[in-house]
């Protein structure tokens, strides 16, 4: 018994961790000099801008639009439609490149590379988006700052583009959260920024470097892309005014769809994370060590279970304990409404976290279809634009 007793004691001690992890970055954040871009601009870096879609081709014509409208010159864009349907697809320009693969990839690295052996010219930087973004005016200029700075992987904002359902609303809380601790905080405490799928951009050369090589089955490609970055050495720079905006998941379907894919990716490479720790604590590298830190860690949903499951055994076995899991809630919901305030959440944000425990309830059911997600749905299914154009008329 007191064996047991001991190992849970020890296991408070592994949460809390987690949960006192994003203060002490944001401690560490208040007392260093942020590391921010300073070399001007001297030229336009030459970009391709790489859209993947997968037999969805309904948001293309918003997001070729947008891009289109770029505040810069010097790019390319690359729309590599896989297994869809282009017969009423027409860019009318010169910037546009349109790529149809005559099979079906099914895979984001597959489409990158196909776009990669379909240069009109050799970019020096690639950019990633998804079908379902819109891309602000100024965002190469955001990020061409940090490639003047001799940065070679850049992150920037996703934003939501739709808050139409309170799944959404909570879809950009959970968002938020993260951008504020995985890539904000990270990047501002000299680690780097975790990589968000899309709305990154790297020089050709490291991308290529990197996963050319790699058979990358399922999702997580930006997992892999991130490890073998860091086990290269460099750092990726957060650039949180290169702003994309993101389809984010109004639906029940879409939810648990999506976050069966992301749960599945979280099991797959978390040890990667452990790993990652190890080389960073013998290599005495803070951005390898850090990152390890966040990659190993489990789904936010995940720790409230944990957390839910802690405070009712320790209200029959351990009540003194109780206080931990007080500490634990405090310091998550100050690091969490910090973020909220930080990136601006507008009300309507605020008033759907009510729904927290349907949008748990939803993941519990992700967790289930975990092991099959990857068979179950290749990429999240939208199911309309609404909203794009108020988007359209608020970045213009």
């Amino acid at each position: 018994m007191e064996i047991l007793k001991t190992v849970w004691i020890i296991f408070h001690f592994f949460m809390a961790f987690y949960f006192i992890l994003p203060v002490l970055l944001l401690l560490i954040k208040l007392v260093r000099r942020a590391d921010k871009p300073s070399n001007p601009i001297i030229r336009e870096f030459d970009y391709a801008v790489i859209i993947t879609a997968y037999q969805q081709t309904n948001l293309l014509p918003a997001l070729v639009d947008s891009a289109l409208k770029l505040n810069y010159s010097n790019y390319l864009i690359y729309i590599v439609a896989d297994n869809c349907d282009i017969s009423n697809l027409n860019f009318n320009s010169d910037k546009v490149v349109l790529l149809r693969p005559e099979h079906t990839l099914a895979s984001n690295t597959k489409s990158h590379f196909h776009a990669i052996h379909n240069f009109k010219r050799p970019h020096e930087i690639l950019t990633i988006i998804d079908s379902d973004n819109l891309v602000s005016p100024e965002y190469l200029n955001e990020l061409n700052h940090f490639f003047a700075d001799g940065y070679v992987a850049v992150q920037g904002v996703r934003q939501a583009k739709n808050l139409n359902t309170s799944y959404a609303c909570l879809d950009e809380a959970g968002d938020i959260y993260y951008r504020f601790i995985d890539r904000k905080l990270l990047f501002e405490c000299g680690s780097s920024a975790s990589l968000a799928g899309s709305g990154m951009a790297f020089t050709t050369q490291l991308y290529r470097d990197c996963l050319e090589t790699i058979e990358i089955e399922g999702a997580g490609f930006d997992k892999v892309l991130q490890m073998q970055i860091l086990k290269r050495g460099y750092r990726i720079a957060f650039a949180e005014k290169a702003i994309v905006f993101d389809e984010k998941t109004a639906k029940s379907n879409q939810l648990v769809n999506q976050r069966a894919r992301w749960i599945n990716t979280w099991f797959k490479y978390s040890g990667e994370g452990v790993k990652l720790i190890g080389r960073g604590l013998v290599n005495l590298n803070r951005n390898q060590f850090f990152c390890g830190l966040v990659f190993s860690r489990p789904p936010l949903f995940m720790l409230a279970l944990v957390t839910v499951i802690g405070v009712f055994v320790d209200l029959v076995l351990l009540p003194e304990m109780l206080y931990f899991w007080g500490i634990a809630i405090i310091c998550f919901l100050a690091v969490f409404f910090a973020a909220l305030s930080y990136f601006k959440a507008p009300g309507i944000i605020y008033k759907a976290l009510v729904n927290i425990p349907k949008f748990i309830f939803l993941q519990i059911l992700s967790l289930l279809k975990a092991k099959r997600a990857n068979e179950i749905s290749v990429a999240t299914v939208h199911y309309s634009d609404q909203h794009i154009d108020e988007v359209e008329n608020s970045i213009k």
